[in-house]
């Protein structure tokens, strides 16, 4: 791929939205099957109904702190590559460049301390996140296998990001791809033919991180990267990486709350519905998880155009990237809720046969998805303004929705309707309906503004 096919200045934006965007979604797919697929094999062990059973659940048990040390990779990095195509934009390669150097320092540092942490509280950090007695066991036999390669995870998950953010999006495809196939491979080979269990699956998996980091860090020190990891840029710099830090906490806090929301909805689920209801959240949970994919993947493909064309002040490009971010995430979240109301025992039935469960989650679903129609306004503002760099209200927004919003709204709304199990589930479009507003609000003004800013006269 050359920089030619990936001209962020001059090529026709909607071509370009959806030919990196397309790869994008792809290894959104490609990554969330590739953290199922060590569940699948566990699930499996013999005898199924008693170890494999409870391997599962440890291992469950383990994907909140997974998510954890992929927050702080959108921290480190997240942050950094949106900042970076707008220096290119600028024609600054060699800032974009230094910014890249400085995310790479703070990642190996991150993951350094990330793993020894891990390696000295993963029983009580477990234990915290629900880990019992006949599962822990399992779940600290995967998580300290596991953490050892944290480094390999930071490293594929942060740096890829400064290939997607080139336009390279094929090629960081082929960094999830490479990754999930031989994980697929090496499960039952390690689980299985070397009886390892649980720690062969982490095994496997730290493994396959470990050659995706490698073919991330030999495109990024090779001829074909426009932006080079180079050893002078390593030394960590403030005024370079202080503000990716800040535009990277937006995405932090969105994937590091997940297992904080998950035990709110939970608890209170358990409460006043019982194990139907819990049961029933984790299928909506998945059913969002996969449904949000596409929307995901479209916000990453616009990034580079949005952020490159913002740094080249060119406000037209930038408003007709948007303009068409918008048009075609509102399109698939409309799309999306009708289906969900007219057909939500069909989506629910992608994860479970059970008749009562389904019956039960499909009628929550309607009620939970309720606002998913406008939910595409929500994130199209949301990700523009981390890819024009503006921090302080990509930071407001992520906290908005889920923490000043949602965990109180699971908490206040059964106090006002007679089925509060109902309550619970109508938090979510209740929050989602308040979010999207003052999102929408917020944009309209401050959009304006900055494509005021780029049209005036600048040094």
């Amino acid at each position: 791929m050359n920089q030619k096919s990936v001209d962020l200045g001059t090529g026709n934006v909607r071509k370009l939205l959806f030919s990196l965007a397309l790869p994008t979604i792809l290894s959104q797919i490609v990554n969330m099957l590739y953290n199922l697929v060590d569940r699948v094999y566990i699930g499996h062990m013999q005898p199924v109904d008693t170890v494999g059973t409870l391997a599962l659940t440890g291992v469950g048990v383990c994907l909140p702190v997974i998510m954890i040390i992929s927050a702080f990779a959108a921290l480190l990095a997240m942050g950094g590559a949106p900042r970076a195509s707008i220096f290119e934009g600028r024609g600054e390669s060699g800032e974009s460049e230094r910014i890249m150097g400085n995310s790479f320092t703070l990642l190996v540092c991150a993951s350094l301390v990330l793993t020894v942490l891990l390696q000295l509280f993963s029983e009580p950090l477990l234990l915290l996140f629900g880990a019992s007695g006949e599962t822990i066991s399992y779940a600290l036999s995967y998580l300290r296998i596991y953490s050892l390669g944290t480094l390999f995870v930071q490293i594929t998950l942060g740096m890829n990001a400064y290939i997607t953010a080139q336009g390279f999006t094929s090629i960081s495809m082929r960094t999830v791809l490479i990754g999930a196939i031989l994980n697929t491979i090496l499960d039952p080979v390690f689980i299985f033919a070397l009886d390892l269990g649980v720690r062969g699956a982490a095994l496997a998996t730290i493994l396959s991180q470990a050659v995706s980091a490698l073919w991330v860090l030999r495109f990024l020190t090779g001829p074909a990267t426009r932006w080079r990891l180079r050893r002078k840029n390593l030394r960590p710099v403030p005024s370079v990486f202080l503000p990716c830090l800040a535009l990277g906490l937006s995405p932090f806090i969105m994937q590091s709350t997940e297992s904080l929301i998950a035990v709110c909805f939970n608890s209170s689920l358990l409460k006043y519905g019982g194990d139907l209801a819990v049961g029933s959240m984790t299928v909506l949970t998945s059913i969002m998880q996969f449904a949000m994919m596409p929307l995901q993947g479209l916000t990453q493909g616009a990034q580079p155009i949005i952020s490159y064309n913002y740094g080249a002040r060119s406000a037209r490009r930038v408003r007709d990237a948007f303009r068409c971010l918008l048009l075609t995430c509102v399109t698939y979240s409309l799309v999306l809720w009708g289906l969900v109301q007219l057909f939500p025992q069909l989506f629910v039935k992608i994860f479970n046969n059970n008749p009562a469960l389904v019956d039960y989650a499909a009628r929550s679903l309607r009620i939970y998805m309720a606002a998913t129609g406008i939910f595409g306004i929500q994130i199209a503002c949301q990700q523009t303004f981390i890819a024009l760099g503006n921090a302080k209200t990509s930071l407001f927004l992520a906290t908005l929705r889920k923490i000043i919003l949602l965990i109180p709204l699971i908490y206040l709304l059964p106090g006002f309707f007679a089925d509060k199990a109902f309550a619970v589930f109508l938090a979510e479009p209740v929050a989602d309906f308040l979010a999207v507003t003052t999102t929408a609000i917020l944009f309209s003004v401050q959009f304006k503004r900055s494509m005021a800013a780029l049209e005036s006269p600048g040094p």
